[in-house]
């Protein structure tokens, strides 16, 4: 039969409690019920030796170990050797900074505390009912609302080893469905670690202290032997009292200790089998990425192999990159979502809201099928857009799904506008819709369309500055005249092309200082501005050289005599600084 140490304390308060002559015979009734409860029949002596060495045989069935030890005592010890183990032990339990300890101080502080005001109520009653003098009554009355209120300090102490020897609170087992949830996993096993280590540390410490109280026991019995004194005796009772509790403590504590390992090893075994399958999982999940990787890489060798278009094969590219990127987002989401139909739920509620706040980010994705699917631009492509007053030529480095990247080039629009080039311009996708992108070298065509214009006096000969400056754009733009016609020939199966005369056009303007003359030629896309500066100094070095033809022009000159001016060819110098070695080749 075992009691536990909250069964003794109340059974305790009842013995205390009505306690009526003497303390010392309570304290023995208390120890004989309690030997009866625990020990096995004794006798109900308390201050005799049969006691001792009865209580001692229960601490040997309870601490073979340390009885052990005890036993092994020489019997010819004598009185002062006994004290001083006696006292040696002593110093170790004051010096001790066990928990237990201190817990069973407070503890023994609230059952004197307790039987302190029992016994102040008793007297208090007795004079009360024999109507003693009303100063000893107030002082009694006092020093019970004294007592009252240290215990109430202490009255968590009634119990003072509950949350040493209770089992620890497993929470629920966290749900491991994704890698980053390894990580918590992981955490919560360690902290179960650390509360079964905290309680295999208060059961070595309380093994301890009952070792250390049983052999003060031991040494207190045989000093009882040699010097049978009252001192002796209520150290022996409150030894006794003491080491039951622990005993009783350590009981619930083992217990405890087994309960909570077994739910531990449940507990971590399946933890770590979820962590086990998640890892697993998450190695499958790898290797169909590395797959779909491989796979994406092997096809566009294939397509760097067999097509030879650059921009062909770019655009393959780049629908491979995109499908690879999405299998791989489809692989993850059906790998580490659980329910697929709550995805679908979710996005339907949210597309509200993304599709405002996110607008042009979907309008940029839109754009981007746009621009791949309908061929409008590519890769290499020179093009022109317009974005707040500011005007961008230049050549197309990338197509992303957001944005369009181009190199921007010196041309006439950066001689003109600018002034300046090289930079890299972002173009996002979704300017397809809201601006006008001009293609320059759209479904293949390499050439654009380009002019020069030049005014000529009124009274210069018209007809033959016409010519001059026909056959000299003809002779520098025959080459890409023609290959301008391939390429329009091409586009007829895709567009109506109704006006397809790209032969060289000159025309005539009146203007307030002279006639205009205005030449369109077809040039390279990529070199507009090359050919038209090597076409305008052939030009001027032609009409220069012809004494009816009279370049007409505002400028302001100061002539010193009659003959000073370009308008007198006679002076011959102007024309030899046009030689037509000097003039630049069209690149």
């Amino acid at each position: 039969m075992v009691v536990n140490h909250l069964g003794f304390s109340k059974l305790t308060k009842i013995f205390l409690a009505h306690k009526a002559v003497c303390k010392l015979a309570c304290q023995r009734a208390c120890i004989a019920v309690l030997a009866v409860g625990i020990f096995a029949p004794l006798s109900p002596l308390f201050a005799t030796q049969e006691t001792t060495q009865n209580l001692s045989s229960n601490t040997k069935k309870a601490n073979p170990k340390e009885h052990t030890k005890s036993k092994s005592l020489p019997k010819s010890i004598d009185t002062q050797e006994l004290q001083s183990q006696l006292n040696s032990i002593e110093d170790s339990l004051a010096k001790n900074d066990s928990i237990w300890l201190k817990r069973y101080a407070d503890y023994a502080n609230y059952m004197r505390i307790s039987r302190e005001i029992d016994s102040l109520g008793q007297e208090l009653s007795y004079l009360l009912r024999t109507n003693q003098d009303q100063d000893s009554i107030n002082q009694k009355k006092h020093t019970i609302e004294t007592l009252q209120r240290q215990l109430e300090l202490l009255k968590d102490k009634s119990d003072p080893f509950a949350d040493l020897i209770k089992i620890p609170e497993i929470p629920q087992n966290p749900t491991i469905t994704n890698p980053f949830a390894i990580i918590s996993a992981i955490s919560f096993v360690k902290s179960l670690n650390a509360s079964k280590s905290q309680l295999d540390s208060s059961k070595k410490s309380l093994d301890a202290l009952i070792a250390l109280i049983t052999k003060k026991h031991d040494l207190l019995t045989q000093l009882s032997k040699k010097e049978k004194t009252k001192s002796i005796n209520n150290a022996i009772y409150d030894t006794q009292i003491q080491l039951l509790e622990f005993q009783s403590a350590q009981n619930v504590l083992k217990t405890s200790i087994e309960v909570y390992g077994k739910k531990y090893d449940e507990v971590h075994s399946e933890i770590y089998g979820a962590i086990k399958k998640q890892v697993l999982k998450l190695g499958y999940i790898a290797l169909a990425i590395f797959i779909s990787i491989c796979i994406a890489l092997v096809l566009k060798i294939i397509v760097r192999r067999y097509i030879a278009h650059n921009e062909r094969a770019y655009t393959a590219s780049k629908i491979i990159n995109f499908f690879n990127f999405a299998i791989i987002i489809f692989i993850l989401l059906f790998g580490y979502l659980e329910n697929v139909t709550y995805l679908v739920a979710v996005l339907g509620f949210a597309s509200a809201g993304l599709a405002i706040a996110m607008k042009d980010l979907f309008m940029s994705l839109l754009g981007w099928f746009v621009i791949v699917l309908s061929g409008s631009v590519h890769v290499g492509d020179r093009i022109r857009i317009q974005k707040d007053g500011s005007t961008y030529v230049g050549d197309v480095l990338d197509i992303s799904m957001l944005r369009i990247t181009i190199y921007e080039d010196v041309t006439l629009t950066s001689y003109r506008e600018n002034r300046r080039a090289g930079r890299i311009v972002f173009i996002p996708n979704n300017y397809v819709f809201t601006n006008m992108i001009a293609n320059y070298t759209h479904s293949g065509m390499q050439t654009v369309w380009d002019g020069i214009d030049f005014c000529v006096t009124f009274d210069s000969n018209l007809p033959k500055a016409t010519r001059i400056a026909s056959d000299i754009v003809v002779k520098y733009s025959r080459g890409y005249t023609q290959v301008s016609k391939k390429r329009v020939n091409q586009m007829r199966d895709r567009y109506s092309l109704r006006n397809a005369n790209l032969d060289v056009r000159v025309y005539s303007f009146i203007e307030p200082n002279g006639v205009k003359i205005s030449v369109w030629y077809q040039t390279n896309s990529y070199a507009t501005l090359a050919l038209r500066s090597t076409i305008s100094l052939e030009i001027v070095r032609a009409l220069l050289a012809e004494p009816d033809i009279f370049i007409a022009y505002e400028t302001t000159k100061f002539v010193q005599t009659g003959n000073d001016g370009f308008g007198d060819k006679a002076v011959g110098n102007v024309v030899d600084k046009y030689s037509s070695k000097d003039l630049p080749k069209d690149s």
